[in-house]
């Protein structure tokens, strides 16, 4: 059986360049306060490969632009909602009647998966959906197969790579972790009752984000980092360890066939030092190879569906996790593409198209206004309250601005936010000014953005926003092990 494993490992080596993955799978999340209409989303993911898409929630707008698109749903649950549900099989009966059974049978969306949830056994939650998702998770289950869906559409829950561990430090000592234990095999159990995934979520970002001695290689795909050995097994990155560490515990609790979905990966670009689109970019890229090669890992040969998070910058996402969060996109708010991408086949990554924009000018802090005036720190206050700022901050894109470009940037991404309204430039009293000149044009990596015009769009509908987007709020427990191995014996 060893033998036979790493023969498919390397036929699937030798034959991977020549492999190319019939698409790839993304998260749209609707957290933004321009977000591009829905139609134009689903046209950006089909021109650029995209062909599985997750949802945060079932919003309505998002699911009727992807019916009929050819691309396969995962549709979800916010935590929110999860009381409600694992209260009441009629509660979910109704939510299935409304979200899933309605737009197969109406609009032909293709929904594959409803997840119920999202990373609801985080720490920082203090147990709040521990006593429900499962239950919520039953109930939505049957929802569905009262509504003759069970075959066709599967209940997962997407859970946080801090639900496993490893004592030894290795993937090879991989369990769930103890406070969960046996609810989590409850869940394993019930997904592979009823032949249904377990989604897990992995961010090698967060590792590098979370210890500072964590080995920048080892975040990576390319080669880069001194390999684990973990007996028969090798590991050049923190993406193949942390899953085979899942492997190992499913393995362990008796499944070790069980489905998994890779439900969010990615790496941001502004908010912290390492977030970037330098190194975003040669994260993203080595995932594309291991998708288009069908590489999987040492314990699992067979690459595991994949969902890239994410499509689109979200300017309204909770930043407790950091300021990295409204910054995950492979592209910006806008559709516009953020750093280049071969998508294989000469394929490359291409911007939205038909989006339109408010006005081109801008707020920004007037020429001859005095940086002592004791009203611009109020008025910056007032600006980055209201609008998303997380790009001033140090080692970010627009980090390295003076005094004079920190308060344009305010002001302008308030102006903006508010859509140019008149008088809103006006709320910064004689600081601020409106200009027609771009005052990016000197500022390097830092942009000065102009809103999109939804009301200039033929669909001009504007997806409602909930908490319940992804991006991860808590660090990996499993992979700060792995990072003592590495430590230990390479001595990073």
């Amino acid at each position: 059986m060893v033998c036979l494993q790493y023969l498919l490992m390397a036929i699937f080596f030798l034959l991977g360049e020549n492999l190319v993955a019939d698409g790839f799978a993304c998260n749209w999340g609707l957290q933004a306060s321009h977000p591009l209409p829905p139609d134009i989303v689903v046209k950006l993911m089909k021109d650029n490969g995209f062909d599985k898409v997750k949802l945060f929630e079932a919003d309505p707008y998002a699911l009727e632009a992807l019916g009929k698109s050819g691309i396969q749903v995962m549709v979800g649950i916010p935590n929110d909602m999860l009381a409600g549900i694992a209260s009441s099989v009629r509660i979910a009966e109704q939510w299935v009647e409304k979200n899933v059974s309605h737009f197969i049978s109406n609009l032909g969306v293709d929904i594959r998966y409803v997840a119920v949830g999202n990373e609801p056994f985080l720490k920082t939650y203090n147990d709040k959906f521990t006593q429900i998702t499962f239950p919520a998770l039953q109930n939505i289950q049957a929802a569905l197969i009262k509504a003759g869906l069970g075959r066709d559409v599967k209940a997962t829950v997407p859970l946080n790579a801090d639900v496993y561990q490893s004592d030894s430090g290795a993937p090879s000592g991989g369990d769930f972790r103890p406070d969960i234990h046996a609810l989590m095999l409850s869940i394993v159990k019930f997904l592979s009752d009823n032949a249904a995934p377990l989604t897990i979520n992995i961010y090698p970002f967060l590792s590098l984000y979370a210890d500072s001695h964590f080995p920048l290689e080892f975040a990576f795909f390319d080669g880069g980092a001194a390999p684990i050995v973990d007996g028969p097994a090798t590991y050049t990155n923190v993406f193949d360890a942390n899953y085979d560490t899942l492997i190992t515990a499913l393995e362990r609790n008796g499944f070790p066939n069980l489905p998994v979905i890779v439900g969010e990966i990615g790496w941001p670009t502004d908010g912290d030092a390492n977030a970037n689109p330098r190194l975003a970019r040669r994260f993203n890229q080595g995932l594309i190879a291991r998708i288009n090669g069908g590489r999987g890992t040492p314990k699992r040969p067979a690459l595991p569906d994949i969902y890239m998070f994410s499509l689109l910058d979200e300017d309204i996402k909770s930043i407790d996790p950091g300021n990295f969060e409204r910054h995950w996109g492979v592209f910006y708010f806008d559709g516009v593409v953020k750093y280049p991408l071969a998508l294989g086949r000469g394929r490359n990554l291409t911007a939205a198209k038909g989006v339109r924009y408010l006005a081109r000018q801008w707020c920004v802090m007037a020429p001859d206004a005095d940086l002592a005036d004791p009203g611009l720190g109020a008025g910056m206050s007032t600006a980055c309250t209201y609008a998303d700022c997380t790009s001033l901050g140090a080692g970010s894109s627009c980090g390295q601005l003076d005094a004079r470009g920190n308060a344009s940037y305010a002001f302008n991404m308030y102006y903006q936010t508010v859509n140019q309204q008149k008088g809103a430039c006006e709320r910064f009293g004689k600081l601020s000014v409106i200009t027609r000149i771009d005052p990016g044009y000197h500022a390097g990596s830092c942009r000065y953005v102009i809103m999109i015009d939804s009301g200039k769009h033929e669909v001009a509908k504007k997806p409602r926003t909930s908490a319940a987007d992804g991006g991860v709020a808590g660090f990996v427990v499993v992979t700060a092990m792995v990072v003592v191995v590495v430590q230990l014996v390479f001595g990073f």
